[in-house]
């Protein structure tokens, strides 16, 4: 499958992204009174939000990657024409 430029760049932007928002908001969930109990034990909240924000970084990654090969599989096919 050959991804166009614009695809390429769409997929790119969206896994720079994610590396950009879920980071700020595992370090925000990390400071909220729910996160932890009295004797720093994780609670089930940040828990959670943990498993979500590795889940989202690991598909933002893949798609990135994948975004990025379309991107360099596109300038070469230019510079070839």
């Amino acid at each position: 499958m050959k991804l166009t430029r614009r695809a390429s760049v769409f997929l790119l932007a969206f896994g720079v992204w994610t590396w950009l928002i879920w980071p700020n908001f595992m370090v925000n969930i990390a400071k909220d009174d729910r996160a932890f109990t009295d004797s720093g034990a994780p609670t089930t909240f940040f828990t959670v939000h943990l498993v979500l924000v590795l889940t989202s970084l690991a598909l933002g990654t893949v798609i990135g990657v994948i975004g990025w090969r379309g991107f360099r599989a596109d300038r070469a096919a230019r510079k070839t024409d």
